[in-house]
């Protein structure tokens, strides 16, 4: 009977429903019990060598059975309905908050636990709220009046049953903390096991390419292992329970019988009594059959519960107590003002002292060695996190008085992990806009210079890709992200690396492409190719998270220095190939 409070968080979003999958369901128990009366009444009748009533007993018995197989059929319905709400409000509400987490959370994640958490999770809290606490709430609610209803037959026997329901849902308590224990440990090596199978299936090229099937096969099998030896150690515990249920139930039945059978032989019951306390003590411990039944169906929802609520109560890695949402008629300039951060555990800052201004509507390259601060800065002036000292600016403004939404809002991304969605191109590229009708969709496409690809598939835009955009080559995959960041109308544009994937001559098309997407935007860029960058407006060169140098290619590139460096490797590998 363990009632975790995140489970009955999640049944108060859908109150009505479960409240009307449990009174079908106490009307539903109580048709036993009125079927149990007329059969004992019956049977007393037959005993008595009476039948004249038989046909009229034996028709509403009947009657019963039909009134109790419409309640079941309700019930199931309404328990459907009621589980369906809850999953859909949960599954909504743990969704929206991964977003408002962000990509900070994410990177911290595991994207198989994740899935398990929101997809069998949940699963396993639908069967535990929409049809164990209904049954529990029947033991609670219906089997007093049972016990009521044996009493006025024979109070001994109420007594001796009521001492057998209590032990039957008392004594399993004691296992409890055992059995939450046994829980969490099967459910996080499920958990475990689901991040494996997800990484090992996305990356089997990698495993084929670098003959490590076998190995990962092997990996996977011992965490199989583990998660079978989970799985029976909850069960041991489990087990536990229902026999100590089962014992008190059958313990009280036989008491029960044992003092009919008692009074019947000493003439202090009536034959209808006598089968009436049978027939009723046996419904009385109905319920706790169901409800032991239900448990063990819905105890992966009990296992969940710490997870998803975990998930659910987890905190940003910034707050969203920004208000403003400024409308942005122009432009606005990007400035980052004595901006330091470190990322936890770091032994040096990834910034130190930054100050950097990008100008309205001009496009600043970042360029540097790795780790020298490029993807930090941007994930900064997203508010993926916030410095430890200084402030990045939008006009002026701090980023942290603008609320998240409208943040966001105002930056659109291309990064170089480019995620396609299994659906039309159309259907990717109006993610950035519902509402984007087909003449901007290729607007959009041709600014980012896949019109024409686009059209020369058999289906055009209404061609359905594969699981992250696979039927595409690296280069279609990066401006068709282009183009559906230019559906935001974002005043600022984001670059992070978006030609790393395609080879020199895809590169010279995207850079084109990404020059006619940056005019009219604030446009900020990413790329340890320096061909990608040399027509930027400006050439910000970063080292060790400090500001190296600033400038435009020609001059940076004669002056020596960083980039001068990077330039003479750029080459090089560009000569290599």
């Amino acid at each position: 009977m363990m009632l975790h409070p995140e489970l009955l968080r999640a049944a108060r979003t859908a109150p009505a429903p479960l409240l009307r999958a449990t009174a079908l369901l106490a009307l539903v128990t109580l048709a036993h019990a009125g079927q149990a009366v007329l059969l004992a009444v019956t049977l007393a009748d037959i005993a008595r060598g009476r039948t004249g009533r038989l046909p009229v007993l034996l028709g509403a018995v009947g009657a019963v059975l039909v009134l109790r197989a419409i309640l079941v059929w309700r019930q199931r319905v309404a328990a459907a309905d009621a589980g369906a709400r809850i999953r859909s409000n949960l599954r909504d509400e743990l969704l929206v908050q991964l977003g408002r987490l962000g990509p900070a959370h994410g990177d911290a994640t595991r994207a198989g636990a994740l899935r398990a958490t929101v997809v069998d999770g949940v699963e396993g809290v639908n069967t535990y709220l929409s049809r164990y606490l209904p049954q529990l709430a029947v033991v609670c609610v219906v089997t007093p009046v049972l016990l009521v209803g044996v009493a006025v037959v024979h109070v001994w026997a109420a007594v001796v049953l009521l001492a057998a329901v209590v032990a039957a849902l008392s004594v399993p308590r004691l296992w409890d903390r055992a059995l939450a224990a046994r829980g969490k440990e099967h459910w996080d090596t499920y958990e475990g096991l689901a991040a494996d199978y997800l990484e090992s299936l996305q990356q089997m090229p990698t495993l084929r390419a670098t003959g490590a099937v076998r190995r990962r096969r092997e990996a996977l099998e011992e965490r199989s292992r583990r998660l079978h030896r989970a799985t029976v150690a909850k069960l041991r515990v489990s087990l536990v329970d229902t026999a100590l249920t089962d014992l008190a139930i059958q313990a009280g039945t036989l008491g029960a019988v044992l003092l009919a059978c008692a009074s019947a032989t000493a003439g202090r019951a009536t034959g209808t009594g006598s089968y009436l306390l049978l027939m009723l003590a046996s419904e009385c411990f109905r319920p706790l059959r169901d409800l032991s039944r239900e448990w063990h169906a819905g105890y992966v929802g009990v296992s969940a519960a710490d997870g998803i609520a975990a998930l659910r109560t987890a905190r940003p890695a910034v707050p969203d107590t920004g208000t403003l949402a400024p409308a942005w008629p122009s432009p606005p300039a990007v400035v980052f003002s004595g901006v330091r951060f470190a990322y936890p555990g770091a032994g040096r800052p990834a910034l130190d002292g930054v100050d950097l201004e990008c100008p309205a509507g001009r496009t600043t390259a970042l360029v540097g060695p790795s780790g020298a601060g490029k993807s930090t800065l941007l994930a900064l002036l997203q508010r993926h996190h916030d410095p430890d000292a200084g402030a990045v600016l939008l006009d002026g403004l701090d980023v942290r008085e603008l609320s998240l939404a409208a943040l966001r809002r105002s930056i659109a991304v291309v990064s170089q992990d480019v995620y396609l969605f299994a659906a039309s191109i159309a259907d990717n590229l109006r993610l950035a806009d519902p509402g984007a009708t087909d003449e901007r969709l290729a607007a959009a496409c041709r600014d980012a210079g896949i019109h024409d690809e686009i059209t020369a598939l058999p289906d055009g835009y209404a061609t359905v890709l594969g699981e992250r955009g696979a039927t595409l080559s690296g280069g279609q995959r990066q401006r068709l992200a282009l183009a559906r960041a230019l559906l935001c109308d974002a005043p600022v544009l984001v670059l992070d690396e978006a030609t790393s994937a395609v080879d020199q001559r895809r590169e010279h098309q995207i850079t084109e492409a990404l020059r006619r997407a940056a005019r009219g935007r604030t446009c900020l860029v990413v790329a340890h190719r320096l061909a990608a960058v040399r027509h930027a407006d400006r050439i910000v060169v970063l080292d060790r998270g400090r500001v190296d140098d600033v400038g435009d290619h020609r001059t940076l590139a004669g002056a020596g220095g960083t980039y001068a460096a990077l330039a003479t490797a750029d080459l090089s590998r560009r000569g290599e190939r």
